[in-house]
């Protein structure tokens, strides 16, 4: 004769569906928690990127990817030498130096063909940008 099947007396038995449904509301709760926090706030930036090159002497190319959430009429820019949201007139005019892009005490200077800034420090030392 087969052995007949068995039915679990456990009184815990039927709180498993309960469990896993209770498991998987938490699991997309928390994934959409995830989804929430990793989006930016309205007219803020962050470095997603940065890269140093100092391969040759008394020179170092550094080149940064920035992730921004502009509101209308901004677009990413550069604003005391961090990522921001600026007015989208001065990149469409090529008028750096008006997001005041360098640190506080820098001077800014357009370079000749307009494709980006330098700022100079008071001791001299100059820091060129170039947009792409």
């Amino acid at each position: 004769m087969a052995p007949s099947p068995r039915t679990s007396s456990r009184q815990d038995a039927t709180a498993l569906p309960s469990m896993s449904s209770t498991f998987w509301a938490f699991m997309i709760l928390a994934s959409l928690l995830i989804a929430y926090c990793s989006q930016l706030a309205a007219g803020t930036c962050e470095i997603v990127t940065l890269d140093r090159d100092s391969s040759q002497p008394r020179r170092t190319i550094a080149r940064q990817t920035a992730r921004c959430a502009c509101r209308k009429g901004q677009i990413a820019g550069t604003t005391r030498a961090r990522p921001a949201c600026v007015d989208a007139r001065i990149i469409k005019t090529k008028q750096w130096c008006d997001m005041l892009p360098c640190l506080e005490g820098e001077g800014c200077d357009l370079l000749i063909n307009r494709s980006g800034w330098t700022c100079t420090q008071p001791g001299g030392r100059i820091k060129t940008t170039t947009v792409s």
